[in-house]
């Protein structure tokens, strides 16, 4: 790499330093791809979403195994860059394993925002952890499902702010235990 970067001059050698600064130079100083710098520039998904966006303003394949591997810049460059469904990275945005063990609210946050942005509708696939925080099980019912969630209001009832709100603009009733009772009487009723 220090043979390549003799080649260059004093501000693209500084430049390909790190995929930031690279990205950005060829951004705002060459204006265009720059060949030379996307190796160094797709070695982060960050950058190298946004160099997919920006600058070459379409898909990178080269770039597409690191991007993928990272929920939330996965998320960015199907809604951004692909304008659909971008079936490699849907496991990653689903799990979002890098929060997923320790905190189920930033692991929902991707899952949920790419079943709005991308899909549009209804994520099957990472319901079952959309479903573990309630914030999030509750965003999704208002605004994907546009209804109840049965098999979220389990976790919704543990957040008394969370089942509030789910109850008065989800279900449209006064209180978490309105809900609970509308669930017992439609129970008995599929029983009978």
């Amino acid at each position: 790499m220090v043979k390549k970067l003799k080649q260059f001059d004093t501000k693209q050698a500084k430049a390909l330093k790190t995929a930031e600064s690279a990205y950005k130079y060829a951004q705002s100083v060459i204006k265009g791809r720059w060949p030379e710098a996307e190796m160094v520039i797709a070695k982060n998904p960050e950058s190298a979403y946004k160099y997919a966006q920006s600058v070459i303003k379409g898909r990178w394949p080269e770039a597409e195994m690191v991007i993928a591997k990272n929920p939330e810049w996965a998320h960015h460059y199907a809604r951004d860059v692909i304008k659909g469904r971008w079936s490699e990275a849907e496991k990653v945005i689903a799990q979002n394993p890098e929060f997923l063990a320790e905190d189920p609210y930033w692991a929902c946050y991707q899952a949920y925002f790419y079943a709005r942005d991308v899909i549009e509708g209804r994520w099957p696939e990472a319901e079952k952890f959309i479903v573990k925080d309630p914030s999030w099980a509750y965003y999704y019912a208002l605004a994907i499902i546009k209804g109840r969630w049965p098999e979220a209001e389990r976790v919704i009832a543990k957040s008394k702010f969370w089942a509030h709100k789910y109850a008065t603009e989800v279900c449209k009733e006064k209180d978490m235990a309105s809900v609970v009772r509308l669930n017992t009487v439609r129970a008995r009723q599929k029983s009978r």
